[in-house]
């Protein structure tokens, strides 16, 4: 049975499967256009971090961000980090962490969940998993701009 809790992406397993995650991204994306965090970036107190697993096993791990708000609490979230491992791809991982997100962002009460993510080809298989659960494109947010590598979408919660 796959579980998803609340991990530190700095476990051995996890910081490996973010350094792939990150290669990946550096592969695909022109550098100025690559947006992935690293284990430390992902430590942050405004960033909720899981892992997807079972038996032990690391299948995936996602994250959420809260957006700050200049008028009070936070109202606005950005999915960060969503990495399925290779061996645990076509398993439905990357739907479990995603409705897992957004419960949680519904739970705090979020009214927006935004992610960011990449035009190439490769990026494909994510952007469908996004637009299946809802979420559309929209102009940059927080501290994006347009960028051509770049797809900004969004969730009303």
């Amino acid at each position: 049975m796959i579980s998803i809790d609340r991990d530190s992406p700095t476990r051995d397993d996890v910081h490996r499967l973010l350094r792939e995650h990150l290669a990946d991204m550096f592969a695909t994306s022109p550098a100025e256009s690559v947006h992935a965090l690293d284990h430390s970036a992902l430590s942050a107190p405004s960033i909720t971090f899981w892992t997807a697993r079972e038996d032990g096993n690391l299948l995936g791990c996602g994250a959420l961000k809260l957006l700050a708000s200049p008028t009070g609490p936070a109202r606005r979230g950005e999915i960060k980090s969503m990495r399925t491992a290779a061996t645990a791809r076509g398993r439905g991982v990357a739907t479990l962490m995603l409705r897992h997100i957004v419960e949680d962002a519904r739970a705090r009460n979020l009214e927006h969940l935004y992610l960011e993510t990449g035009t190439e080809d490769y990026f494909a298989p994510a952007r469908r998993l996004y637009a299946r659960h809802g979420f559309t494109e929209c102009p940059p947010f927080a501290d994006y701009v347009l960028d051509p590598n770049s797809v900004f979408m969004e969730l009303g919660l």
